[in-house]
């Protein structure tokens, strides 16, 4: 079968060789049945790897959309630009989409409840209304949407809006202030701002000491200026304290603000640092005894206190009496001394024991304590 099979293979060459006329290279052998016809290669090839989106970044920066628009006349709407001018005395209308919104508008407003402010909630949208607009209602405007579970929100980043309006009114280039004076306190570990606004855009407007009288510069290093803050000092120190104004030129006008006192502030900012002191720590019967508690602390910040004391579960009648003001320590440093005293009159054996006091402000609190025996 073999010998048929070989003589046929040779028959086929030479009918292919008298047809071609070519001889088959002499390199190549002829394939054996069965044998792979696919050509071997040394080729290298890249693997393509496909192109896998990262999923994790599209959720990690989620883009915030703004959702406020201002409402124009004959039901017309636009998106507020970051800053607007508008004429004092006129209305504005402002809606943030969303079933839940929160708003934030210039403290003046909030401060004396005015009536010309509305908010109101509806199904899909909050609307802020001001009606009769005055250059002191200049400042920013902003909402967000509110995440809620139950009675408790939280702010939705992603979901926010916001412009800031100057209100133009006729004489008035600064945001008119409630008084003639005002105290700046300098801290050394913070900034400090003397909020000298404007209500003209385009208002140049200047820093200027008093006495010696020279014009300050806002370098950008020590000082700059921010129209919607005023003259931020970003690193305040001793040298700055003085009694300064600022001055403003728009449209052929000028105009001077009320004065600032900057003073500077000796002690960091902190809990209450706090001494307390009794009058006499042994004490007879029948006898007045008072005790002290002391605080150190920044001008503008307020301390409260709190009592106990040895009588105070059987309701022993007691005076307390709270009390602060400013000192001044040399070199132009302010502090303020916040004192709370209490006074136990015809002393018993049930007023011997601990007195304690815990004094507290925005950054903490302390807690002192000392001793009154019976003599």
């Amino acid at each position: 079968m073999k010998v048929w099979l070989l003589l046929g293979l040779l028959l086929v060459h030479e009918a292919l060789e008298d047809v071609t006329g070519q001889h088959p290279p002499k390199n190549k052998r002829p394939k054996e049945p069965g044998e792979n016809r696919i050509k071997p290669t040394n080729k290298k090839v890249k693997p393509k790897i496909p192109k896998i989106k990262d999923r994790d970044s599209t959720y990690s920066t989620p883009k915030t959309q703004s959702i406020m628009m201002q409402v124009l006349d004959k039901g017309r709407f636009q998106k507020p630009a970051a800053t607007l001018s508008l004429l004092a005395g006129q209305t504005v209308e402002l809606r943030c989409k969303g079933s839940k919104i929160g708003w934030s508008y210039p403290a003046y407003l909030d401060t004396f409840k005015d009536s010309r402010l509305s908010v109101k909630q509806n199904e899909r949208y909050s609307q802020l209304t001001l009606v009769n607009s005055t250059s002191a209602d200049t400042g920013e405007f902003s909402c967000w949407g509110q995440l809620c579970s139950g009675y408790i929100c939280r702010k939705d980043e992603a979901k926010t809006g916001s412009t800031y309006i100057f209100f133009t009114e006729k004489g008035e280039l600064f945001v008119p202030s409630s008084s003639y004076f005002d105290v700046v306190y300098l801290n050394p570990d913070r900034q400090a701002v003397v909020p000298c606004r404007v209500t003209v855009l385009s208002a140049k407007v200047t820093l200027h000491r008093e006495f010696p009288a020279k014009e300050i510069p806002a370098n950008g290093t020590d000082i700059v200026y921010d129209m919607k803050r005023g003259f931020v000092y970003l690193q305040p120190h001793s040298e700055h304290q003085g009694v300064v104004y600022c001055r403003a030129e728009a449209g052929g006008r000028s105009q001077i603000s009320i004065k600032y006192q900057l003073l500077y502030v000796a002690v960091p900012s902190g809990p209450p640092s706090t001494t307390i002191l009794a009058s006499s720590n042994k004490v007879r019967s029948g006898d007045d005894v008072s005790v002290l508690c002391t605080v150190l602390g920044e001008p503008d910040v307020e301390v409260e206190f709190r009592w106990i004391f040895p009588g105070q579960k059987d309701e022993r009648p007691v005076t307390i009496q709270d009390t602060w003001r400013l000192i001044h320590r040399g070199l132009g440093h302010t502090t303020r001394i916040s004192q709370s005293v209490i006074t136990v009159e015809d002393f018993e054996t049930i007023d011997a024991g601990y007195y304690i006091c815990t004094a507290q402000n925005l950054q903490g609190q302390t807690t002192v304590a000392t001793t009154v025996e019976f003599s």
